[in-house]
């Protein structure tokens, strides 16, 4: 697959099974990551991989980090938390190290941080294998990141989900012309 064709046909892969990644391809993989756009050089980032029994230990971190914002949480919305991770092999955590510099501001280096991931997410598609990057509020509880070992100058930027796909998704259909305008615009 040339460069291009990656570009423009990369789709996520939300149902994913094993196998997971071999070590080999996931040092491709953050290989790959190495290459993001990085002002100073200071490779604001790291990843956490998660397989195995790791997944069912993120699950229950995801419980305890719900349970703590309320006690009212029925049989149903426990098992899908437990579960959330076991919905891929093996996850990547993407996770943004920031670190103080004088011409390189802390949000640059989340947007970093995001280009690695997504240079991950991209690398997996190349491979052949499926990729999925979830977001969402457990990525900011202060739970699960000191679960999870994160410090204080740390922040999740993804939970990069990966494994063989289930289906193939297909590419959807763009604009390309409505994600741009000229500026003056007179």
């Amino acid at each position: 697959m040339d460069a291009l064709e990656l570009l423009l046909t990369r789709t996520s892969s939300p149902a994913l099974t094993e196998p997971a990644p071999t070590t080999e391809q996931v040092q491709t993989m953050l290989t790959a990551a190495s290459r993001a756009p990085d002002h100073g050089g200071l490779k604001p980032y790291r990843f956490l991989e998660i397989t195995g029994e790791g997944l069912d230990r993120l699950g229950e971190l995801y419980l305890s980090a719900t349970e703590a914002k309320s006690n009212d949480i029925d049989e149903t919305k426990r098992n899908r938390l437990l579960n959330m991770p076991r919905r891929a092999p093996m996850i990547l955590v993407a996770i943004a190290v920031k670190k103080d510099h004088p011409k390189v501001p802390h949000v640059e280096q989340v947007i970093t941080a995001g280009c690695a991931a997504q240079a991950v997410v991209q690398t997996a598609f190349a491979l052949g294998i499926g990729a999925m990057w979830r977001s969402g509020d457990l990525m900011f509880d202060p739970i699960v990141t000191s679960g999870l070992g994160l410090n204080a100058h740390e922040e999740i930027v993804g939970f990069i989900y990966l494994g063989q796909p289930l289906k193939v998704k297909e590419v959807p259909v763009v604009d390309a012309s409505s994600l741009m305008s000229v500026w003056p615009n007179e």
